[in-house]
């Protein structure tokens, strides 16, 4: 699903993948629904939020639902290109070919507690390099740990959360923004991009 919304002011558009569809896979529609997505953020100089939840490609449908692993990476890239923000909001659980691609690349990532965020399965991890793994890993928390997840947010906060990153990022609507907007008239992100 793609909508375009308002957060505090501020325009975004948004994405959120449904798990109970054939367990939030990604096919050519689903590829090309989140790509349109990104093209409507970049039209409009939006900022695009994402909430991703799924166990990965719909590979039943033939190698195109593969493509759109590389066709969603090359959109995310095209939003950076142009500095417009790109958040991530990992649901549970959110696996796969959707980590493996335009859900890891976010500028900030946010998770809900306790997520499942992996790639491959706890199982088939542990057989291969045959140790055993803590007992929270491919958890949110986990992640968090390892640098892949910049907060950890229940879902009830994230409106809150998800409107302060912006207003910071964008120098709209923030007290902290107010009393630093005669110093740039930069936004905190472009100016991160450019350091970058």
């Amino acid at each position: 699903m793609i909508a375009r919304g308002n957060v505090n002011g501020i325009n975004i558009t948004a994405g959120a993948i449904n798990f109970d569809f054939i367990g939030g896979s990604i096919a050519s529609a689903e590829g090309e629904a989140i790509i349109t997505g990104i093209q409507h953020a970049i039209d409009n100089n939006n900022p695009f939020v994402f909430w991703p939840s799924g166990g990965g490609q719909r590979m039943m449908e033939s190698p195109i639902a593969l493509a759109q692993m590389t066709r969603t990476t090359l959109a995310i890239n095209e939003l950076k290109k142009n500095n417009i923000p790109y958040i991530v909001c990992f649901t549970d659980p959110t696996a796969g070919g959707i980590t493996a691609s335009f859900a890891m690349l976010g500028d900030i990532t946010l998770a809900e507690p306790n997520s499942l965020i992996a790639f491959a399965g706890r199982r088939v991890i542990q057989a291969t390099v045959k140790e055993d793994l803590p007992e929270n890993f491919q958890r949110a928390e986990y992640v968090q740990e390892c640098g892949f997840v910049d907060l950890i947010v229940e879902r009830k906060d994230l409106q809150e959360k998800i409107s302060s990153l912006l207003s910071i990022l964008l120098k709209k609507n923030s007290d902290i923004n107010t009393e630093l907007s005669d110093e740039t008239s930069k936004t905190n992100f472009e100016t991160r991009a450019e350091a970058s």
